[in-house]
């Protein structure tokens, strides 16, 4: 079932830790690669990290949703001719939490070295950036389907 705004009920899968904490789980969002999915997506992913009163950084959460809106417009752009959808998952740890965009095309794009002529192509460079800066670790995964699933996992606070 879709809402109003494109995006399917959002399901919790939760984990199942020794001692879990309130806001740990596991979510996932499907939409539409279409560009109205980028802004919905970041939405999206700040409301629930609201919601579920993650204690996030404000400084890894704003590193966090770029790089929610750079991979779900790598999606969109590069990807939505052979995979009509995409699909957004958050999980949430005690000290981490981890996003990742899932898609059907078969194509593993690699993070472009800076060249100042180009106007675009720098948003997994970003995304690789902004994710070292912040202690965590980013990656490109093959699905069974043959698709990709695009992730990068942050601590919930910055590290010294």
């Amino acid at each position: 079932m879709r809402v109003e705004s494109g995006w399917r009920s959002m399901e919790s899968r939760g984990s199942v830790p020794a001692r879990p904490v309130p806001y740990e789980g596991v979510w996932r969002f499907d939409a539409p690669a279409v560009d109205v999915s980028v802004p919905q997506a970041r939405h999206a992913v700040r409301d629930l990290i609201e919601r579920q009163g993650v204690p996030v950084e404000d400084d890894i959460l704003q590193g966090l949703l770029l790089i929610v809106s750079e991979l779900v417009t790598n999606a969109v752009r590069h990807a939505a001719l052979l995979s009509p959808e995409l699909a957004v998952e958050v999980a949430v740890g005690a000290e981490w939490i981890r996003v990742a965009v899932e898609d059907n095309h078969p194509y593993r794009p690699t993070a472009l070295v800076t060249d100042h002529a180009q106007t675009g192509g720098r948003g997994l460079l970003l995304v690789r950036e902004i994710t070292a800066e912040a202690g965590g670790t980013c990656d490109v995964e093959h699905t069974a389907g043959g698709g990709k699933i695009i992730w990068a996992a942050l601590p919930l606070k910055t590290q010294l």
